[in-house]
């Protein structure tokens, strides 16, 4: 007989107990493991590169944390999503989470953590050859957009900005599958849509930004900020470590993500097998130079809010959107779990 005592599956029992511990070592640091699921809010597209680059290189996973990342349909579906529990975790339109809070003042906590889009992606596309070359020259015209578009719904705070009344346009509500369609046939002079989803819309159905004016709202008066990572104030209390850990990774993911988008999107890519790879690039790139890579950004760092232009925003939506209330600043974005301020410096040299 053998001197060592064997197990069944023939291994010394002394072997099995350091298996056996070291199994019991792994299920514990699983364990300790938070879990957070988070919710987009769209598809797997060129601006979900950094969550899914987080996720893949194992920055999430440094931090304690096991993320789970998936698709959505919308940032009110996220910010539901969010409120109801399903979610720990999301990413959608700071407005929209104004608008939330406005109509359910007592419901669930939801606050931004995080700022990605410091402007909101909303513009105006219109068609040169009806004259159009300002802001002013949409008077009299016809704009078409889906009755939820932020641009639809913001149009008084543009028109206000730009010297316009908000009824000198006519709107028509459309399907979101018709908006690029019908200005491409000439149905409408003009349409409100996300610079960087519109724009590739109307390239793919043959027209170029020769034959636009773009009327991006950020540049043209409006100061509402965009997208925002979202999280419920109960499961932020409750587990501040594992907000700031997610932040943290988030954080790198989109320094790196800025710093080489053509190789981010490899992530997106992985995800989804059946992206058009130069598409999603430029639409990466067109949010970066569009929304996320600003003057303020710079100056303050990627997530932060100021308060003020906060406060005004959030004011200019109650009004426009014709809120019950206005929501406090500190109920709609806490800076709390955000990196340092260093740390979010993260943006390359311009010229770069």
């Amino acid at each position: 007989m053998s001197r060592h005592l064997l197990s069944r599956a023939g291994l010394p029992l002394g072997m099995m107990g350091l298996l056996l511990a070291g199994a019991t070592l792994s299920s514990a640091t699983l364990a300790d493991e938070t879990r957070i699921r988070f919710q987009l809010d769209w598809r797997f597209e060129g601006p979900s590169a950094p969550f899914l680059m987080a996720v893949e290189r194992g920055y999430f996973a440094e931090e304690g944390l096991e993320v789970q990342v998936d698709s959505g349909s919308g940032s009110a579906g996220a910010i539901n999503r969010v409120a109801s529990g399903a979610y720990e975790m999301g990413f959608g339109d700071l407005n929209a989470l104004v608008e939330f809070l406005a109509e359910n003042p007592d419901g669930p906590g939801i606050q931004g953590v995080y700022v990605v889009y410091d402007g909101t992606p909303a513009a105006v596309f219109a068609r040169r050859d009806r004259g159009i070359e300002s802001a002013a020259d949409l008077a009299g015209k016809s704009l078409a957009a889906p009755a939820f578009d932020t641009g639809y719904r913001a149009w008084g705070i543009f028109a206000a900005a730009n010297g316009l009344e908000a009824d000198d346009v006519e709107w028509q509500n459309v399907d979101p599958t018709l908006r690029e369609t019908l200005l491409v046939r000439g149905d409408v002079d003009a349409i409100t849509g996300f610079y960087f989803t519109s724009l590739l819309n109307l390239e793919g159905r043959g027209m170029g930004e020769e034959a636009l004016t773009i009327l991006p709202f950020p540049d043209h008066g409006v100061p509402l900020y965009g997208n925002a990572i979202i999280t419920s104030e109960s499961f932020a209390e409750a587990n501040p470590e594992a907000v700031e850990g997610f932040l943290r990774a988030f954080n790198r993911a989109l320094a790196e993500t800025l710093a080489d988008p053509d190789g981010a999107i490899d992530y997106v890519l992985a995800r989804d097998g059946l992206i058009d790879v130069a598409m999603e690039t430029r639409r990466l790139k067109l949010a970066i130079e569009s929304v996320i890579d600003t003057p303020d950004a710079r100056a303050n760092g990627v997530g932060a809010v100021d308060e003020a232009r906060l406060a005004n925003a959030i004011q200019l939506v109650a009004d426009a959107y014709d809120l019950p209330e206005v929501p406090a600043t500190e109920r709609v974005f806490t800076s709390r779990y955000l990196p340092a301020e260093e740390a979010r410096m993260i943006f390359p040299a311009q010229g770069d």
